[in-house]
Protein backbone atom coordinates (compact mmCIF):
# COMPACT_ATOMS: atom_id res chain seq x y z
CA UNK A 1 0.00 0.00 0.00
CA UNK A 2 1.62 3.04 -0.80
CA UNK A 3 1.45 6.68 0.69
CA UNK A 4 -2.70 7.44 1.52
CA UNK A 5 -4.07 10.55 1.34
CA UNK A 6 -7.14 11.52 2.62
CA UNK A 7 -9.24 14.95 1.07
CA UNK A 8 -12.35 15.73 3.35
CA UNK A 9 -15.30 17.06 1.35
CA UNK A 10 -17.40 19.13 3.15
CA UNK A 11 -20.97 20.95 1.41
CA UNK A 12 -19.07 24.03 -0.23
CA UNK A 13 -16.05 22.66 -0.88
CA UNK A 14 -15.16 23.43 -4.25
CA UNK A 15 -11.40 22.93 -4.51
CA UNK A 16 -11.34 19.42 -3.44
CA UNK A 17 -10.73 18.33 -7.25
CA UNK A 18 -7.43 20.27 -7.30
CA UNK A 19 -6.31 18.85 -3.93
CA UNK A 20 -6.80 15.49 -4.71
CA UNK A 21 -4.92 15.96 -8.54
CA UNK A 22 -1.98 17.52 -6.34
CA UNK A 23 -1.64 14.84 -4.30
CA UNK A 24 -1.83 12.51 -6.84
CA UNK A 25 1.01 14.25 -8.99
CA UNK A 26 2.74 14.10 -5.99
CA UNK A 27 2.84 10.27 -5.77
CA UNK A 28 0.17 9.73 -3.36
CA UNK A 29 -3.06 7.42 -3.15
CA UNK A 30 -5.30 10.14 -2.93
CA UNK A 31 -9.21 9.83 -2.17
CA UNK A 32 -12.50 11.34 -1.07
CA UNK A 33 -13.73 11.38 2.03
CA UNK A 34 -17.51 12.67 2.84
CA UNK A 35 -17.34 15.16 6.07
CA UNK A 36 -20.49 12.56 7.58
CA UNK A 37 -17.89 9.36 7.33
CA UNK A 38 -16.38 8.46 10.57
CA UNK A 39 -13.79 6.47 9.05
CA UNK A 40 -10.59 8.13 7.46
CA UNK A 41 -9.23 5.22 5.90
CA UNK A 42 -5.86 4.35 7.29
CA UNK A 43 -5.09 7.47 5.65
CA UNK A 44 -1.31 8.91 6.18
CA UNK A 45 -2.06 12.36 5.94
CA UNK A 46 -5.67 14.40 5.80
CA UNK A 47 -5.72 17.46 3.62
CA UNK A 48 -8.67 19.66 4.09
CA UNK A 49 -9.35 21.54 0.63
CA UNK A 50 -10.73 25.05 0.16
CA UNK A 51 -14.37 26.77 -0.47
CA UNK A 52 -17.44 27.70 1.47
CA UNK A 53 -17.99 25.19 3.64
CA UNK A 54 -21.85 25.44 4.92
CA UNK A 55 -21.56 28.76 2.76
CA UNK A 56 -19.70 30.02 5.38
CA UNK A 57 -23.17 30.85 7.00
CA UNK A 58 -22.30 31.67 10.79
CA UNK A 59 -18.47 32.09 10.16
CA UNK A 60 -16.13 30.97 8.02
CA UNK A 61 -14.96 27.10 9.22
CA UNK A 62 -17.23 27.01 12.32
CA UNK A 63 -20.10 24.67 11.34
CA UNK A 64 -17.31 22.81 9.47
CA UNK A 65 -15.79 22.01 12.62
CA UNK A 66 -18.64 20.18 13.98
CA UNK A 67 -18.89 17.28 10.88
CA UNK A 68 -18.05 13.96 12.32
CA UNK A 69 -15.46 13.52 10.21
CA UNK A 70 -13.31 15.94 11.97
CA UNK A 71 -13.24 14.13 15.50
CA UNK A 72 -10.81 11.61 13.28
CA UNK A 73 -9.13 14.22 12.10
CA UNK A 74 -8.18 15.74 15.55
CA UNK A 75 -7.48 11.80 16.56
CA UNK A 76 -5.12 11.70 13.53
CA UNK A 77 -3.67 14.87 14.70
CA UNK A 78 -3.38 13.41 18.17
CA UNK A 79 -1.15 10.78 16.79
CA UNK A 80 1.35 13.39 15.07
CA UNK A 81 -0.22 12.58 11.75
CA UNK A 82 -0.18 15.19 8.74
CA UNK A 83 -2.88 17.39 8.45
CA UNK A 84 -3.00 20.26 5.88
CA UNK A 85 -6.23 23.06 5.20
CA UNK A 86 -5.67 24.60 2.23
CA UNK A 87 -8.10 28.40 2.19
CA UNK A 88 -11.31 27.44 4.04
CA UNK A 89 -9.32 24.17 5.38
CA UNK A 90 -6.95 26.62 7.26
CA UNK A 91 -10.24 28.67 8.39
CA UNK A 92 -11.81 24.83 9.73
CA UNK A 93 -8.52 24.07 11.21
CA UNK A 94 -8.47 27.25 13.72
CA UNK A 95 -12.40 26.99 14.52
CA UNK A 96 -11.31 23.69 15.51
CA UNK A 97 -8.53 24.36 17.60
CA UNK A 98 -6.42 22.50 15.99
CA UNK A 99 -3.99 25.66 15.04
CA UNK A 100 -3.77 28.73 17.23
CA UNK A 101 -6.12 32.25 16.64
CA UNK A 102 -8.90 33.21 13.70
CA UNK A 103 -9.32 34.42 10.45
CA UNK A 104 -11.77 37.18 10.15
CA UNK A 105 -12.93 39.13 6.87
CA UNK A 106 -10.35 40.83 4.69
CA UNK A 107 -8.87 44.23 5.75
CA UNK A 108 -10.60 45.99 2.66
CA UNK A 109 -13.76 43.81 2.87
CA UNK A 110 -13.59 42.39 -0.48
CA UNK A 111 -12.91 38.90 -1.72
CA UNK A 112 -9.47 38.70 -3.03
CA UNK A 113 -8.82 36.59 -5.82
CA UNK A 114 -4.91 37.15 -7.48
CA UNK A 115 -1.54 35.54 -7.66
CA UNK A 116 0.83 36.25 -4.25
CA UNK A 117 4.14 36.05 -3.56
CA UNK A 118 4.79 34.19 -0.14
CA UNK A 119 8.13 33.59 1.88
CA UNK A 120 8.64 30.14 3.49
CA UNK A 121 9.82 30.48 6.60
CA UNK A 122 9.66 27.33 8.22
CA UNK A 123 10.97 24.05 6.32
CA UNK A 124 10.68 21.48 9.38
CA UNK A 125 7.16 20.61 8.84
CA UNK A 126 5.37 17.96 7.26
CA UNK A 127 4.47 20.19 4.33
CA UNK A 128 7.07 22.31 3.74
CA UNK A 129 10.31 20.16 3.93
CA UNK A 130 10.79 20.37 0.31
CA UNK A 131 11.67 23.92 0.60
CA UNK A 132 14.89 26.23 1.47
CA UNK A 133 14.06 28.64 4.42
CA UNK A 134 13.75 32.37 2.41
CA UNK A 135 12.52 30.75 -0.84
CA UNK A 136 9.65 32.58 -2.53
CA UNK A 137 6.92 30.48 -3.70
CA UNK A 138 4.05 31.93 -6.26
CA UNK A 139 0.11 30.96 -5.60
CA UNK A 140 -2.49 32.51 -6.00
CA UNK A 141 -5.20 33.19 -3.17
CA UNK A 142 -9.25 33.27 -3.41
CA UNK A 143 -10.81 34.29 0.11
CA UNK A 144 -12.36 37.11 1.57
CA UNK A 145 -11.88 35.99 5.00
CA UNK A 146 -8.24 35.17 4.72
CA UNK A 147 -6.60 37.45 7.49
CA UNK A 148 -5.27 36.24 10.21
CA UNK A 149 -5.52 37.18 13.88
CA UNK A 150 -4.66 36.79 17.27
CA UNK A 151 -4.27 38.41 20.61
CA UNK A 152 -1.32 39.48 21.38
CA UNK A 153 -0.25 36.24 24.21
CA UNK A 154 -1.10 34.57 21.25
CA UNK A 155 0.70 36.19 18.63
CA UNK A 156 3.98 35.89 21.46
CA UNK A 157 3.20 32.03 21.44
CA UNK A 158 3.11 31.85 17.46
CA UNK A 159 6.50 33.72 17.24
CA UNK A 160 8.38 32.37 20.42
CA UNK A 161 7.76 28.87 18.57
CA UNK A 162 8.22 29.51 15.39
CA UNK A 163 5.12 28.50 14.33
CA UNK A 164 4.51 30.83 11.19
CA UNK A 165 5.43 28.75 7.97
CA UNK A 166 5.30 31.84 5.17
CA UNK A 167 4.75 35.18 5.28
CA UNK A 168 3.38 37.55 2.28
CA UNK A 169 6.06 39.56 0.71
CA UNK A 170 6.89 40.90 -2.42
CA UNK A 171 8.28 39.79 -5.57
CA UNK A 172 11.95 40.73 -4.40
CA UNK A 173 11.28 38.85 -1.51
CA UNK A 174 11.26 42.55 0.88
CA UNK A 175 8.55 43.03 3.23
CA UNK A 176 4.96 43.65 1.93
CA UNK A 177 3.68 47.02 0.93
CA UNK A 178 0.33 47.98 -0.19
CA UNK A 179 -1.61 45.60 -1.42
CA UNK A 180 1.20 42.63 -1.48
CA UNK A 181 -0.89 41.60 1.91
CA UNK A 182 -4.06 40.58 0.08
CA UNK A 183 -5.72 40.82 3.54
CA UNK A 184 -4.59 42.98 5.83
CA UNK A 185 -3.23 39.96 7.74
CA UNK A 186 -1.31 40.52 11.22
CA UNK A 187 2.55 39.84 10.74
CA UNK A 188 1.65 39.23 7.09
CA UNK A 189 0.94 35.33 7.68
CA UNK A 190 0.03 33.74 4.95
CA UNK A 191 -0.03 30.37 7.01
CA UNK A 192 0.93 28.26 10.11
CA UNK A 193 1.76 25.28 11.39
CA UNK A 194 0.81 23.12 15.18
CA UNK A 195 4.79 22.89 17.40
CA UNK A 196 5.61 20.01 15.64
CA UNK A 197 4.95 20.79 12.59
CA UNK A 198 2.66 17.89 11.40
CA UNK A 199 -0.50 20.20 11.05
CA UNK A 200 -0.33 23.06 8.69
CA UNK A 201 -2.80 25.57 7.51
CA UNK A 202 -2.12 27.84 4.45
CA UNK A 203 -4.68 30.59 2.73
CA UNK A 204 -2.84 31.00 -0.96
CA UNK A 205 -4.04 27.95 -2.88
CA UNK A 206 -0.72 25.29 -3.73
CA UNK A 207 -3.11 23.03 -5.33
CA UNK A 208 -3.48 25.27 -8.26
CA UNK A 209 0.45 26.04 -8.31
CA UNK A 210 0.62 22.30 -8.81
CA UNK A 211 0.30 21.53 -12.54
CA UNK A 212 2.62 22.17 -15.67
CA UNK A 213 -0.40 23.20 -17.72
CA UNK A 214 -1.30 26.23 -15.60
CA UNK A 215 2.47 27.01 -16.08
CA UNK A 216 3.22 26.81 -12.10
CA UNK A 217 4.63 24.13 -10.06
CA UNK A 218 5.79 25.71 -7.17
CA UNK A 219 2.75 24.87 -4.88
CA UNK A 220 3.94 21.06 -5.55
CA UNK A 221 6.19 20.81 -2.69
CA UNK A 222 3.35 21.28 0.08
CA UNK A 223 2.45 17.78 -1.15
CA UNK A 224 5.65 16.32 -2.08
CA UNK A 225 6.74 16.95 1.32
CA UNK A 226 4.19 15.24 2.88
CA UNK A 227 5.30 11.81 1.05
CA UNK A 228 9.08 12.68 2.21
CA UNK A 229 8.19 13.19 5.96
CA UNK A 230 6.39 9.49 6.05
CA UNK A 231 9.12 7.94 3.94
CA UNK A 232 11.69 9.21 6.17
CA UNK A 233 10.33 7.75 9.91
Amino acid sequence: MGFRAAVVRFPGSNCDQDVLTAAKRAGAEAYFVWHRDTDLQHADAVLLPGGFSYGDYLRSGAIARFSPIMQEVKRHADRGAPVLGICNGFQILCEAGLLPGALMRNARLSFASRPVTVRIERTATAFTSAYRQGQLVTMPVAHGDGRFTADEETMKRIQGEDLVIGRYVGQDGAPARGGENPNGSIDDIAGLCSPSGAIVGLMPHPDRAADPALGNTSGLGFFSSMLQVVAGR
